[in-house]
């Protein structure tokens, strides 16, 4: 992720004096709301998957996940850039070219 973003990300909370409301429980809860928020984009879309005309309310769902995401990993101290490598690590052990591509089973299934 952009450092610079990351950067703007906190210096908006510390500008405002939030880092204070921003406890691990507090941020988990907000990251679910806004996912949720984001799944409501698509509520009783019924086959349509497209999000052509949904894109703005899209956008700025997935930026509220992501700027509570970095003020979690900001509470916590952790790198983002390493969680996200280390998990990728772990799902590439998981899920093996050979057997993953083109299929979407889980990896206790793929065989």
């Amino acid at each position: 992720m952009d450092s610079e973003t990351l950067k703007a990300v906190v210096k908006f909370r510390d500008e405002r004096n939030w880092r204070q409301f921003h406890n691990p429980k507090d941020l988990a809860i907000s990251i679910s709301i806004e996912a949720a928020e984001l799944l409501e984009v698509f509520q009783w879309s019924g086959q349509d998957t497209d999000v052509e005309d949904k894109l703005d309310k899209v956008k700025e769902e997935l930026a509220d996940v992501i700027i509570y995401s970095i003020l979690m990993s900001d509470r916590l101290g952790l790198d983002i850039d390493k969680i996200v490598m280390d998990k990728l690590r772990k799902n590439s052990e998981k899920y093996e070219v050979e057997k993953a591509y083109g299929n979407s089973k889980k990896y206790t299934e793929l065989r």
